[in-house]
C-alpha cells in the first residue's frame, strides 16, 4: 500500500528512538511521500551516523531539541522507561500544533509520564502498532513492517480529534488496521496477548540455562518447534521489556495469577490421569489458534511483539 493522498500528512516528523519500530515507520514515510521531512534523536554518534548511513533520515541528532523544534509530529520510539526524561525535554520546546504519538507496548505508563510535560497547544495522542520482530536497531527495520497488522491508539480524553485522525492517517498509509480505546482497556488486553506469553518464554529459556552444561547443549541441539519458538521471542530486546513489565506490572501480575490457577489444574490433571480433561483443554486451545489464522494474524510479521516474517504457517519460506 502506498500513500493515495495528494500530499504529504506532515511537513516534519521527528523520531526520538531509531530502532525496529521507529526506523520501520521512518522508512515507510520516506519511501510514500507521507512527511516532506524526516528528523531523529539517538543516543549515540555512532547511531546517528548509521541512520543517516542508511539514509533512513534527513537529518539525524544526539539531542532531543534540535530534532524536535519544528516537528509537526514526534513519534517516541524509545524504551517506555525513558519517557520521564523524554517527557521532560520535551517541555517548553515543541511548536504549537505540534502532535506528539509513541510506540510503546503499555499506554497508561505513557500518559503518565509524557502528558504532564506538555505545553498547551500540544496534542498528545499514545499508539501501539501490534508489529515487529526480536530483531532491534536501525538496521532491523522495514517499511513493510506494519502490513496488515493492527495499531491500537489511546488518545487523552479532551485532545483534539484532527490530531487523532492524523495519527490515524499515517498508520493506515501504512497498511495497518487502527482502533481507538481506553488506556487501561489496552495494557489489560496486552498483558494477556503479549506481555504473559513473553514473559512465559524467557522464564522457560531461562530454565533451560539453569540446566548442567551437557543437557543443555542437548536441549539446543535436539531444539523442536515449541522450543525454538520460545528462544525467538525471549531474544527480544532485554530493555524494552525489562520497562514493560515494571510499567504494567499490574495487569502482568493479575493475568499471571490467573495464569499459575490454570497451570495448577493442569497439573492435577496430569497427576490423576484425567485424560478427557487435558482432550478438552487442547481442542478449546485449538479453537482459539485456528481463529487467530482466520482473522488474518499469523502470516504477516507474525506477532504482536516480534516473529519471523520470511516463514508462513508451514515453516516454509516466503519471498521478500
Amino acid at each position: 500500500m502506498t500513500n493515495t493522498a495528494s500530499k504529504p500528512l506532515f511537513d516534519t516528523v521527528a523520531f526520538i528512538g531509531m530502532g525496529l519500530i521507529g526506523s520501520s515507520l521512518a522508512r515507510r514515510i520516506l519511501r510514500d511521500g507521507l512527511a516532506k521531512k524526516v528528523t531523529c534523536a539517538v543516543r549515540s554518534e555512532a547511531t546517528r551516523d548509521r541512520v543517516l548511513e542508511l539514509g533512513i533520515a534527513n537529518e539525524a541528532y544526539c539531542d532531543i531539541k534540535s530534532a524536535v523544534v519544528d516537528a509537526d509530529l514526534i513519534m517516541i520510539c524509545a524504551p517506555v522507561g525513558a519517557n520521564e526524561t523524554i517527557g521532560a525535554q520535551l517541555a517548553g520546546v515543541l511548536k504549537k500544533g505540534a502532535i506528539v504519538s509513541d510506540v510503546g507496548s503499555v499506554k497508561q505508563a505513557v500518559i503518565r509520564d509524557i502528558a504532564p510535560h506538555l505545553d498547551e497547544g500540544v496534542s498528545f495522542v499514545p499508539g501501539h502498532p501490534l508489529a515487529g520482530t526480536e530483531h532491534s536497531g536501525p538496521d532491523a527495520g522495514f517499511p513493510e513492517l506494519f502490513e496488515g497488522r493492527w495499531c491500537i491508539l489511546t488518545p487523552v480524553p479532551g485532545e483534539s480529534e484532527k490530531a487523532t485522525a492524523l495519527v490515524q492517517a499515517l498508520w493506515e498509509a501504512c497498511g495497518m488496521k487502527v482502533e481507538c480505546m481506553d488506556a487501561d482497556h489496552h495494557d489489560r488486553i496486552l498483558g494477556i496477548t503479549s506481555h504473559l506469553p513473553h514473559l512465559i518464554a524467557y522464564t522457560i529459556v531461562g530454565t533451560a540455562t539453569d540446566l548442567e552444561d551437557a543437557l543443555r547443549q542437548e536441549v539446543i541441539k535436539f531444539s523442536a518447534s515449541g522450543f525454538r519458538d520460545f528462544t525467538r521471542i525471549a531474544a527480544s530486546d532485554p530493555t524494552m521489556w525489562r520497562d514493560v513489565f515494571l510499567n504494567n506490572r499490574e495487569a502482568v501480575l493479575e493475568v499471571l495469577g490467573r495464569f499459575q490457577e490454570d497451570l495448577m489444574a493442569l497439573q492435577r490433571a496430569i497427576r490423576w490421569g484425567e485424560g478427557d480433561k487435558l482432550f478438552e483443554l487442547f481442542s478449546r486451545t485449538r479453537e482459539i489458534r485456528r481463529g487467530i489464522v482466520d482473522a488474518g494474524q499469523y502470516f504477516t510479521n507474525f506477532s504482536a511483539e516480534g516473529e519471523d516474517r520470511h516463514s508462513d504457517e508451514t515453516g516454509k519460506k516466503k519471498p521478500d
